[in-house]
């Protein structure tokens, strides 16, 4: 079976192009950033790598929503498969690609945390929305439970 579920943060806006043809289709290519949990691994260069940056390609109806609803640092969750290629560059090097496949997309981030995307991260979090107090809640913020309700009617114990 080859299936992947990533989430991670847009490096940039979805690069979209059409195919030609009868009917032309969007294509759209983007960058995944996936931080890796656990350990951190050490790269090439000495310097430590927290993420993996995870090419995907959305095709179709699914393209036209990257192009119309991603942009960089929004954080999404994609499912899809892994695909691999090769190809020979201009050089006569044979080049590999694995990139994956987009099957579904979606948002990862609420539509506060979208709305407010100057970066990664919010200057100050956003207030809490206010909850309607129940109309029999007391001053400690619990509710009375009226008299003669058994314990094994209540969902908890």
């Amino acid at each position: 079976m080859n299936r992947v579920i990533l989430m991670g943060r847009l490096t940039r806006d979805p690069e979209v192009r059409y195919s030609q043809g009868e009917r032309a289709m969007a294509i759209a290519r983007y960058t995944l950033a996936v931080d890796r949990r656990g350990r951190r691994s050490q790269s090439q260069d000495g310097s430590e790598q927290t993420a993996d940056f995870i090419p995907c390609v959305a095709f179709d109806r699914a393209g036209e929503f990257a192009e119309k609803y991603f942009h960089q640092g929004m954080r999404v969750l994609v499912s899809g498969r892994i695909q691999t290629g090769s190809y020979i560059n201009r050089d006569g090097q044979k080049v590999y690609t694995t990139e994956v496949i987009v099957d579904d997309q979606e948002f990862a981030d609420s539509k506060g945390a979208a709305a407010d995307m100057s970066g990664y991260r919010s200057a100050a979090p956003a207030p809490a929305p206010q909850r309607p107090t129940p109309s029999s809640a007391i001053g400690d913020g619990f509710m009375n439970i009226p008299d003669g309700v058994e314990d094994e009617g209540l969902p908890f114990n």
